[in-house]
């Protein structure tokens, strides 16, 4: 199947990552989120349509060879990757060809509390969970998990993986207005993933058209939101859409007090920060009253 491979991508987190469908032929998830962009489907536990590891391979092969600069193999799915049968099979088998290329997952995580899920995954060289609930109740609301699935397992299992696991483990949060973005949900999540301590946390909202209807929330509303975390977390705010923010003057104690309350990335600091207060900044950053941290390909500024 030719669907089975789209892209490459390119990411400003990932470079350029060449996307592999696990699922190419129909939507087959545990979940049936609110904000998903593929059409309403009931959710499921097992595919029941299944592509060959042969033919999954074979196609990234081909892939591979007609893009040599490729930075990610990104396994996801029409759906959730992980519900495909022969996953650890089939990343053994990346493995013996992918050379430097890195691999990553993306998954919704509802299965990260089995084992045989957890050792596929520690072979990969990265892994993206996303945790939009914390609750059971903001789980069945928000992405309509199949029957059986509990959020306590969910964290549970993502705390036995992050045990095992050596390569960099990214949470995703996707907030969604009035399901997940209250002071009280986001408490729950900052609560859980200080005790998970990930390598980096990415926020953002909708930015494609959803099944059902529901709202985005803009990136000032994430800003805030990302306040509610604990200074510690590195949290990334991935919004496209930090464009319509007008850009404000910050003396050198706001600019100190902001990155204090929160890592800023070079993209926020563009749309936050007039040109002035940027100079301030560049001066500040003179001085080591701030510094730069990497975390895992995101460059973000803190208070020193």
């Amino acid at each position: 199947m030719n669907n089975i491979i789209f892209g490459p991508i390119h990411s400003r987190r990932f470079g350029k990552s060449l996307g592999v469908d696990l699922s190419p032929g129909k939507k087959q998830c545990n979940f049936d989120c609110l904000y998903c962009e593929l059409a309403p489907a009931p959710t499921m536990d097992a595919y029941v349509d299944v592509v060959s590891v042969e033919e999954i391979a074979t196609a990234i092969k081909k892939a591979l060879q007609e893009h040599k600069d490729i930075d990610f193999i990104t396994l996801t799915a029409n759906g959730e990757p992980t519900l495909y049968p022969y996953l650890g099979e089939l990343i053994d088998e990346i493995n013996t060809f992918k050379g430097d290329t890195k691999t990553l997952i993306l998954t919704n995580a509802a299965n990260i509390d089995d084992v045989k899920i957890q050792d596929a995954l520690c072979k990969l060289d990265e892994v993206k969970l996303s945790l939009d609930c914390a609750t059971q109740k903001c789980l069945q609301k928000l992405d309509r998990s199949h029957g059986g699935i509990d959020v306590e397992n969910i964290k549970a299992g993502m705390l036995a993986f992050k045990s095992k696991y050596n390569g960099p483990l990214i949470i995703e949060i996707l907030i969604v207005k009035t399901l997940n973005d209250s002071k009280e949900e986001i408490g729950k999540i900052n609560d859980f993933l200080l005790k998970l301590n990930p390598t980096r946390i990415d926020i953002s909202s909708i930015d494609r058209p959803p099944a059902y209807a529901v709202q985005a929330v803009g990136y000032e509303e994430l800003l805030n939101i990302s306040h509610l975390f604990d200074s510690s977390l590195p949290v990334y705010i991935a919004s496209r859409k930090k464009a319509d923010m007008k850009a404000s003057r910050y003396n050198d104690k706001e600019i100190l007090d902001t990155l204090d309350k929160r890592p800023l990335t070079q993209e926020d600091i563009e749309a936050l920060f007039d040109e002035d207060s940027q100079n301030r900044l560049e001066n500040l950053l003179g001085k080591a009253k701030i510094k730069r941290v990497s975390t895992n390909g995101v460059e973000f500024f803190k208070k020193a």
